[in-house]
């Protein structure tokens, strides 16, 4: 069973925190920061690649394999018999949703911010499509320089993308940028809501609002999940 990467900061409630893109948490210590003022936070790294394996060689990513080991971080994190908050964003929210369908038990609230999940909305495969392409222009020129970009496009994009949550999901809110109204994300977040029974708010900022605003953002997630 592959090892677990994550880090800790601060006291009180457990905040799983899952970053976008390939899991990396580059650009969350300003959020992070602010958070742990209030709460526990651990920021999950599924592939371990700020951890000292940005190197090496991965297979397509599953959904599964992420959430269950977000779920083995809570086992070693979070007391027996208490929950957890949990926030995702973009591929990350992808995760948070697929844990709390697997394991509602362990979590107290769970916000996904603007999961990709667009093959729930109307022409959903033609739109997806679409994402895949004008993502895959940011690919490296360079087939050798492995990034965490790179890596998120190469591994994760395409699978990840066609995850579809199921319906009546408890204690979720589905949130999207300020910045993102009229883009493809701020659309499924809201039709994510609408599918699974959650809530829907706006952040500030855009589909990057966690490094655009992060004090303004880690806000937005205390009036939510209150320590």
């Amino acid at each position: 069973m592959a090892d677990l990467h994550y880090d800790v900061i601060g006291t009180g409630p457990v905040l799983l925190i899952v970053p976008g893109g390939a899991g990396h948490p580059m650009g969350l210590g300003p959020l992070t920061e602010r958070l742990a003022a209030r709460f526990t936070v651990v920021t999950y790294d599924p592939l371990g690649l700020a951890h000292g394996h940005l190197g090496d060689a991965f297979a397509d990513q599953r959904v599964a394999d992420w959430s269950e080991g977000a779920h083995r971080v809570l086992e070693e994190v979070v007391a027996e018999g208490e929950s957890a908050y949990v926030f995702g964003t973009s591929a990350g929210a992808i995760v948070a949703l697929d844990l709390l369908a697997r394991h509602p038990g362990r979590l107290r609230h769970v916000i996904a911010h603007e999961p990709p999940c667009v093959t729930l909305l109307p022409d959903g495969e033609r739109l997806r499509a679409e994402l895949i392409a004008q993502l895959d222009g940011g690919r490296p020129d360079s087939v050798a320089e492995v990034t965490p970009f790179s890596v998120f496009l190469a591994h994760v994009l395409r699978p990840f993308t066609t995850y579809r949550p199921p319906t009546g999901l408890p204690r979720l809110t589905l949130a999207a940028g300020t910045d993102s109204h009229g883009q493809l994300l701020h659309q499924t977040a809201e039709f994510t809501a609408e599918h699974t029974g959650g809530a829907f708010v706006e952040f500030p900022g855009g589909h990057l609002g966690t490094a655009e605003h992060p004090g303004a953002f880690a806000d937005r997630i205390t009036q939510i999940l209150p320590a």
